[in-house]
């Protein structure tokens, strides 16, 4: 039984801090005292957890010393500013942010594939991947352990939930307007997002790129540990609410068979297989990864193109599994590290 730790949630109440205070009730978090916190206006909100309300406290009031996990989720600016703040106070942060995925003295954790890399956190921090990397590494993991992979390339589709509350309500507003016969107007994204998809995620880079394109290269060679791996990615934002699917390319150096590929999936954590070669045996963000835990894989296939190629289609929820959950299981590893310093 581990000794009950006390929590803070930076956040609360946004998409992402209200699915991480589920999971943490769902798979029984050992909690001693939890604190939600987020920002002035929020202040003075009842939140709740299990057969409890808590008040959400304000973040800029709040002092962190007794907190041995905060999990960040309140977007970069807030993590720069507090992130460093709670660290020093003595929490491990989980952060959720881009703000220090690509430092070096901050590792950039999947549980799933490089669990280990979280125990060196000199500076008290460990990130979270974007959620787009999250899936694809989760997938892609057990290939590139058997057969190294040399090069990617992805399109991404992914959901109007990772822009944000007001990007699913501005999906939800258009999508009746438009069968109401009226104009849709954007506000959240530059065109209209209903019944169209939209060739862009992030701000775009010198190089022709996106943002949301380049965190998929960066990340991907922290990650796997090798800065060698080739990665070429177009992100998509499609009007799906929750969810994001990924067709996904690989060249492996060793040629491995969509047999076994599809075996190395089947037995890898975090992974479940969906491949039939049938209408409907394939995974979707709606009627698979949607409220969901696993990274979903289908549409396992050699590639014609290429001698040593493979193709896959990769889904998962990105609100949970792709920020909220693989925080929670990071605060999962860092209590089991403390329950095993403890018991020498």
């Amino acid at each position: 039984m581990s000794k009950p730790v006390n929590v803070a949630i930076v956040g609360a109440t946004g998409a992402v801090g209200e699915t991480m205070l589920k999971i943490l009730a769902e798979r029984q978090f050992p909690i001693g005292r939890l604190h939600l916190l987020a920002s002035e206006r929020s202040a003075g909100e009842k939140i709740e957890f299990g057969a409890r309300k808590i008040v959400v406290e304000d973040l800029a009031t709040f002092d962190p010393a007794g907190i041995d996990i905060a999990l960040f989720s309140a977007g970069g600016s807030v993590s720069k500013e507090y992130a460093p703040k709670f660290a020093a106070a003595g929490a491990v942060v989980i952060d959720n942010s881009s703000v220090f995925r690509q430092d070096d003295d901050v590792p950039l954790v999947v549980a799933e594939v490089n669990p280990d890399a979280a125990r060196n956190r000199p500076r008290g921090i460990i990130a979270n991947p974007n959620c787009s990397t999250m899936q694809l590494l989760v997938a892609l993991a057990p290939i590139h352990n058997a057969a190294k992979i040399e090069r990617i390339n992805i399109a991404t589709y992914q959901s109007v939930s990772g822009t944000g509350k007001r990007a699913l309500e501005e999906l939800g507003r258009q999508t009746a307007g438009l069968l109401s016969f009226q104009q849709a107007q954007p506000e959240v994204y530059p065109v209209q997002i209903a019944f169209n998809v939209i060739p862009h995620g992030g701000d775009f880079c010198d190089n022709g790129y996106t943002t949301e394109e380049m965190k998929l290269v960066w990340e991907t060679r922290k990650i796997l540990g090798d800065d060698s791996i080739a990665v070429n990615a177009t992100v998509a934002r499609v009007p799906v609410f929750y969810g994001h699917s990924e067709a996904v390319h690989v060249e492996t150096r060793d040629k491995l068979s969509a047999a076994d590929a599809r075996k190395l999936l089947e037995g890898a954590p975090g992974i479940e297989v969906v491949d039939e070669r049938v209408g409907g045996g394939y995974p979707t963000a709606v009627t698979h990864a949607s409220g969901n835990d696993p990274v979903y894989v289908g549409r396992i296939r050699e590639d014609i193109s290429h001698p040593r190629g493979l193709s896959l289609w990769v889904v998962a929820d990105n609100i949970r599994k792709g920020a909220a959950l693989n925080a929670v299981q990071l605060a999962e590893l860092v209590v089991a590290e403390r329950d095993a310093v403890a018991s020498v």
